[in-house]
């Protein structure tokens, strides 16, 4: 069901310096980011953006979000918090949920949890720190976020959107909760950076046994530990 006071966020663009186009690159029968907002409109915690860049080159962005019915907007390439808070509609949510689009493997219930334990506890920003790399999601109030937009001024607070917030901690309260035991697993790495990271992951939704879409994450860490251990008895 859609909470109104919720607006998660996925940012996208094509210009990724390790692997160009990631976002566009195709697991199975979707795009990656096709993968990340079918993932993020399961978790049913509010309505999807995609948060793109003005570049032409990322014109190829808006329709594939247009092809996933969500909405896409366009905002700066590097200042990213710039580019969330013109993100964000009229009508202005409580709390955004933010996500990155190279991350296929993100688990459908982290948006749900993160979001309800910053409501119950009155936390400004809520993450859970040992999900496997790529899985998490992270949830901040709107306030934070403009509060960060007009005070944070290096280059890496602007583009990595939350690092403002999760220093000042004498501002904004920031808690870090454990995820559920069956997917504590930081040791695993399920994000798309490089070449390799893409073989690997088509490599792990290929092999999840899993019979339903999206599928869960509980199975693609199954797939990821079959591959493990098929490697080391090769």
């Amino acid at each position: 069901m859609t909470t109104p006071e919720t607006l998660v966020i996925l940012q996208a663009r094509t210009g990724s310096s390790r692997l160009p186009g990631k976002v566009l690159s195709r697991i199975g029968d979707r795009s990656i980011l096709a993968h990340c907002v079918g993932r993020l409109l399961a978790a049913g915690v509010g309505d999807v953006v995609v948060a793109t860049t003005g570049a032409p080159q990322d014109n190829a962005v808006v329709e594939e979000a247009r092809r996933c019915g969500v909405r896409a907007t366009r905002g700066p390439e590097h200042d990213v918090l710039a580019r969330f808070i013109e993100a964000l509609p009229s009508a202005e949510p409580r709390v955004v949920v933010r996500a990155t689009a190279d991350n296929p493997a993100v688990d459908i219930g982290a948006p749900a949890r993160v979001v309800s334990l910053l409501r119950t506890i009155g936390a400004d920003y809520v993450v859970e720190p040992d999900l496997p790399c790529g899985a998490a999601v992270e949830a901040v109030t709107v306030a934070a976020l403009r509060t960060a937009h007009r005070l944070a001024v290096t280059p890496a607070d602007r583009e990595h959107v939350t690092p403002f917030i999760r220093r000042h901690r004498a501002r904004f309260r920031n808690v870090l909760v454990a995820a559920p035991v069956t997917i504590r697993r930081l040791d695993l790495r399920l994000t798309v950076d490089t070449a390799g990271d893409l073989e690997y992951m088509r490599r792990v939704f290929a092999a999840a046994e899993a019979t339903v879409e999206p599928v869960p994450l509980t199975a693609l860490i199954a797939a990821a530990d079959r591959i493990a251990a098929a490697e080391v008895v090769a």
